[in-house]
């Protein structure tokens, strides 16, 4: 079944009204939708309320504009990334499935959702958060119809972080916890990360005390983020399937450093499109429907020989420092500054880079 993808921008905090133009001209149904990927304005901590925001609106429009009960959009997939630093716009990708198929010798987008196993908060960090993971990573495939994965471009989750409350509860169980609060949202999505590469074959299932530690383990098509919302890990898996219908591919490559502005073309060559050797926005000629991708700052403070100081800044936090650039990169590798970068990137993509996700529009 063809996936449709619509590109559309947050005009405020709480503004759905691109989804909804989309619905309403006729791109997709409202009872079409199955995923969102979005950026919000807020400060992507664990007080970032701009997410919920975001979701609840869109989740009205769908609620509004189609058949589907309040509790059945309540399963969609919405993963929201909070923090657009520097020149990033407030933006989501909607992703529709329709009923159309497509010719055997064409593989084209296809998309996969699923949710783990509950995970406690004793459970982040450690062995069997990975093994939710993968577990429910592997049920996206399924869901998807895909059994190679290699066919896996790009694996969205959210998880669930550790706040004041979950921690209390899980000592009142006799449990402990693997971590601080305030590094709970790194230590989820790296323990995410693991989860993916393992449920891909990137990876053998990691020793404990080689989660958050060993950064030469990681997966190549994981952006993971997490949040308060949740107890389980929300996946989005999207990959390339024959026969699948529309006019969409989706591709990977990875960001060797921060800078690596050909990590980005590439994965669109991977996508699909045909670029120059040395390749600029405008070569892109409005195919490229968005980037995603991930990154974090680099622990050897350093950047092709240079010494980096985000590490050392007590006024802004070095995920600040790291999205701002990145985005900055990226926004003019595409032209368009509705990105998507994320922080937190422990175990997605090699050490102070990152993996990047390319959807393009084979216009066919």
């Amino acid at each position: 079944m063809a996936i449709e993808v619509a590109k559309v921008e947050l005009k405020t905090v709480s503004d759905a009204s691109g989804v909804e133009e989309c619905i309403k001209r006729g791109q997709f149904t409202a009872d079409q939708v199955i995923g969102v990927i979005g950026k919000t304005e807020g400060n992507g901590g664990v007080n970032d309320f701009t997410r919920i925001l975001a979701d609840q609106a869109f989740r009205r429009v769908l609620l509004k504009h189609g058949k589907r009960s309040e509790k059945e959009i309540a399963t969609v997939p919405m993963v929201w990334s909070g923090g657009c630093d520097g020149v990033i716009t407030p933006h989501a990708t909607v992703f529709a499935r329709n009923d159309k198929t497509g010719p055997a010798s064409k593989d084209r987008l296809v998309i996969g959702t699923a949710l783990s196993a509950e995970i406690f908060p004793e459970d982040i960090g450690r062995p069997a958060m990975v093994e939710k993971v993968a577990e429910g990573v592997r049920k996206a495939m399924k869901d998807a119809g895909i059994d190679n994965p290699k066919d896996v471009h790009y694996v969205q989750t959210k998880t669930p972080l550790l706040t004041v409350d979950s921690v209390q509860d899980a000592e009142h169980r006799g449990k402990t916890v693997f971590c601080e609060v305030h590094d709970s949202m790194g230590v989820s999505n790296g323990t995410t990360g693991l989860g993916i590469a393992v449920a891909l074959g990137e990876i053998k299932m990691p020793k404990a005390e080689e989660i958050c530690k060993n950064l030469d383990l990681y997966s190549s098509v994981a952006s993971c983020s997490s949040g308060v919302e949740l107890t389980q890990a929300q996946i989005v898996l999207l990959g390339n399937k024959a026969g699948a219908g529309g006019r969409y591919r989706i591709g990977h490559s990875v960001m060797k450093d921060a800078l690596d502005i050909d990590g980005i073309y590439e994965a669109i060559r991977n996508a699909g499109l045909d670029l120059p050797e040395r390749a600029r926005a405008e070569d892109l000629k409005g195919r490229l429907v968005n980037c995603f991708m991930k990154c974090e700052a680099d622990r050897r403070a350093k950047l092709r020989g240079r010494r980096q100081i985000m590490l050392d800044d007590s006024d802004v936090h070095h995920h600040r420092h790291s999205k701002g650039a990145v985005g900055g990169v990226a926004a003019a590798a595409i032209g368009d500054p509705a990105v998507f970068v994320s922080v937190d990137a422990m175990h997605q993509g090699p050490h102070g880079g990152g993996p990047v996700i390319a959807i393009v529009d084979m216009g066919e």
